[in-house]
């Protein structure tokens, strides 16, 4: 029976087989146009919007570093003092207009995680676990405001006629608290914690809750002479897609916007209390590793806007970010603070979103709009203050991510679009290129800057980087569209990772291989193998299952040899091949098939005489360059052998025939036979064994033992095979007779078929 292809045959068949969809190596383009793209940059100062434009950034100062884990909430008062609430443990700081910090509030709490200032500049903090509300007067007296017998304060306001209100957690309760200290239980909510609160445009108090994450309208109604504003009508304005509301701010034109976090099933461990309530187990308060603790775990967040009329619009979700709190900048665009990036994003009016500053802590967990357009922002991991516009910074710079050209190129012209602002203001490019994948390590020094569509000066390389430097001096800021920059690859010889030859009688699958003999002008049918992927620079061998020829449909060609390679071009260069062979112990290669595009070929060997040959593949890339720069590879196939000679067998001799009889016979080849088979008067071919068992020689004697057989002539055929499918055939034709005193007689033919 014929052999089978060996696996690795059809691998590098297969993948032989499989069109190239690469086009040739010519110039190519670098460009940057999008969010995804530039989000990979370096922005120094510059921010990055959404619709994948650059622009220079509001002015980022460190305003303090006062070297706690966390801040939590920030406030001013009327004399442009900043306050700023973290821990651990339980702090307040106080930074003058320099950023020059005084320690004014400290206690045994975890964290102070709320902040408020009455109109005689009275700040009150609100502490948790075990949650309290202080006082702490402009002159620094301090005192225990209120006391809610509440695990958490998490939010505290003021209303215009001075009454306090106080959400805590984790009961879910707000209480109203009079300016003297009086205070009632203002509503208690089915929500486990308020979050957040704020009031609208109305006067009415709008509650964030936990864990189902939903927006509660309250109406305020006035309390009796002396006692807190009592709660009238409760209404849910909407629930929220995430399970914790964190921030709630109204902006002039009565629309409320609302952040919440946690998006997912609201079954879920409930964020920020069961985190806090393990690390209180696991005694971790006090430890700089605490200042997570009061940031929620969840995933995921989500930002709304709700009109007037009580529509709910969804403006921005991340399933990555969490919002830690919103505000409103002065031109009425929200605000988001963002870990676990420590970004602070800006909503456009249009629906996209800017990164507007990255203050490198983990996490912007406060913002507060200052005196002439200014922000303020806390940070966590670690706890720092920042200061944001309103002005550009003078110079800021973007440095895109590294490009790797895979392969050493030469470096063209580099172009870009700029949406111009006021003439005052300028964006320069740079260009630095190596062939290291960190800048850093041994490049050049950055070159330009460049003129737009101006030739880059960098030699010969595999990697490169641009930079855009913006200088603004007024309003009216330029933002970059997209950057491009031209290489050409410099040409890499191909590679051709393995040659396989077929055993032996080479298989076309679905039509017969051309007739061609040695040198000739056909070329063999491609057989229609199933493809498989290409193999990749040097790996020849896979741990995949090989893919299964059906060898059913095929047309077995007698003599025929089939050669596959696998080969690749860096350049992504279309291919020509040629194939030479040379009979072993001879110098000269002699061409075989040339101007091949397929990647196997098929030859009748009737023409090379019965030898050991080895087949070289070339391999060019001259139909993608120029004469002068095309390239070459070649790699040699194993050793291979013709024979096209069958074996040979030695005249039967029949014996024994009044017993039964045997048959014996030799058979002999140049190389190693297959197997044998005998016929006994024309009937089913039967295997027949050497007498030593194993065909494994050159030359084999077989025994054939007959049984007892009715008088007449009778017959034996024999068939042998060796190793390339050659095959003999003898016969030995013979007499029995019952007459034990005649001898029978007998005669054998043998012949011979290729």
């Amino acid at each position: 029976m014929e052999r089978p292809i060996p696996a690795l045959s059809l691998l590098l068949i297969s993948a032989a087989l499989v069109p190239s969809g690469l086009q040739a190596e010519h110039t190519r383009f670098w460009r940057e146009a999008d969010y995804a793209s530039f989000e990979k940059g370096t922005a120094r100062g510059v921010a990055l919007r959404s619709d994948g434009k650059l622009f220079p950034a509001p002015r980022s100062i460190q305003f303090a570093d006062p070297g706690v884990a966390y801040l939590w909430a920030l406030q001013l008062d009327s004399r442009g003092n900043l306050y700023a609430a973290g821990g651990s443990n339980a702090k307040v700081l106080r930074f003058d207009p320099k950023g020059h910090a005084d320690v004014i509030f400290e206690s045994k709490e975890l964290a102070a995680q709320a902040l408020a200032m009455d109109k005689h500049d009275n700040l009150y903090v609100g502490t948790a676990p075990d949650g309290k509300v202080y006082k702490i007067t402009p002159s620094g007296e301090k005192s225990v405001f209120f006391e809610p017998k509440a695990k958490y304060i998490w939010a505290m306001v003021i209303a215009p006629t001075g009454e306090f209100y106080i959400a805590t957690g984790d009961q879910g309760e707000v209480f109203a608290v009079t300016p003297e200290g009086k205070c009632e239980l203002f509503v208690k909510s089915e929500e486990h914690h308020i979050r957040s609160l704020a009031f609208d445009s109305r006067g009415n108090l709008l509650l964030g809750t936990e864990p189902n994450g939903m927006i509660i309208r309250v109406n305020v109604l006035p309390g009796s002479a002396g006692s807190p504003p009592k709660a009238g009508s409760v209404f849910v304005l909407h629930q929220t897609s995430g399970k914790e509301v964190t921030s709630i701010v109204t902006a002039p034109n009565g629309s409320i916007y609302a952040t919440a976090l946690g998006l997912g099933d609201s079954s879920s461990a409930t964020g920020p209390v069961e985190n806090v309530q393990a690390r209180t187990a696991a005694g971790a308060f006090g430890q700089v590793s605490s200042s997570a603790s009061f940031l929620p775990t969840a995933t995921g967040s989500i930002a709304y806007r709700i009109t007037t009329d009580g529509l709910a619009q969804e403006l921005w979700t991340s399933h990555d970010e969490l919002v830690y709190s919103s505000e409103l900048s002065p031109e009425g665009r929200l605000l988001l603070a963002l870990g676990n990036q420590g970004i602070v994003v800006q909503l456009e009016n249009n629906g996209e979103f800017m990164i507007f500053a990255n203050t490198h802590s983990a996490q912007v967990t406060g913002l507060l709009v200052g005196a002439g357009g200014k922000l303020f922002v806390c940070t966590a991991n670690p706890g720092k203050v920042f200061v944001l516009g309103p002005d550009a910074d003078p110079e800021s710079t973007f440095e895109s991510d590294v490009f790797d050209a895979k392969i050493p190129s030469h470096w063209g012209r580099v172009t870009w679009h700029v949406e111009k602002g006021s003439p005052e203001n300028t964006v320069n490019f740079y260009v630095r290129c190596g062939n290291t994948s960190h800048a850093e390590k041994n490049w050049t020094a950055w070159t330009g800057p460049y003129t737009n569509a101006e030739t880059v000066n960098c030699p010969l390389a595999r990697f490169a980087q641009w930079k855009a430097v913006f200088r603004s001096q007024s309003v009216g800021l330029p933002s970059i569209s997209w950057v491009r920059l031209a290489y050409l690859p410099r040409n890499i010889a191909p590679v051709i990772d393995g040659v396989v030859i077929q055993d032996s009688n080479a298989q076309s699958v679905g039509a017969s291989p051309s007739t061609t003999l040695l040198g000739g002008g056909g070329e063999s049918a491609p057989a229609s193998l199933p493809s498989a992927s290409p193999f990749g620079h040097s790996q020849v061998v896979s741990n995949s299952a090989p893919p299964v020829v059906d060898m059913s449909q095929g047309v077995l060609q007698k003599g025929y040899r089939s050669v596959a390679w696998s080969a690749h071009d860096n350049n992504g260069d279309n291919l020509v091949f040629s194939v030479y062979y040379r009979a072993e112990g001879e110098e000269n290669w002699k061409l075989l098939k040339g101007n091949l595009t397929q990647k196997s070929y098929t030859w009748d060997t009737a023409a090379m005489p019965d030898g050991a040959y080895y087949l070289k593949v070339v391999a060019s890339d001259a139909l993608s360059n120029p004469p002068s720069d095309a390239l070459t590879s070649e790699r040699i196939s194993e050793r291979f052998e013709v024979d096209n000679t069958p074996p040979v067998i030695d005249r039967p001799q029949v014996t024994n025939l009044l017993t039964g009889g045997r048959v014996r016979f030799t058979a002999h080849d140049s190389h190693t036979l297959s197997h044998a088979e005998f016929s006994l008067d024309s009937g089913e071919w039967t295997p027949v064994f050497p007498v030593d068992l194993l065909t494994d020689s050159s030359k084999e004697d077989y025994e054939i033992l007959l049984p007892r057989l009715d008088p007449g002539e009778h017959s034996v055929r024999i068939r042998i095979y060796d190793d390339f499918q050659n095959v003999s055939a003898a016969e030995a034709v013979f007499k029995t007779t019952t007459d034990t005193k005649r001898p029978a007689t007998t005669k054998a033919s043998e012949s011979g078929v290729h």
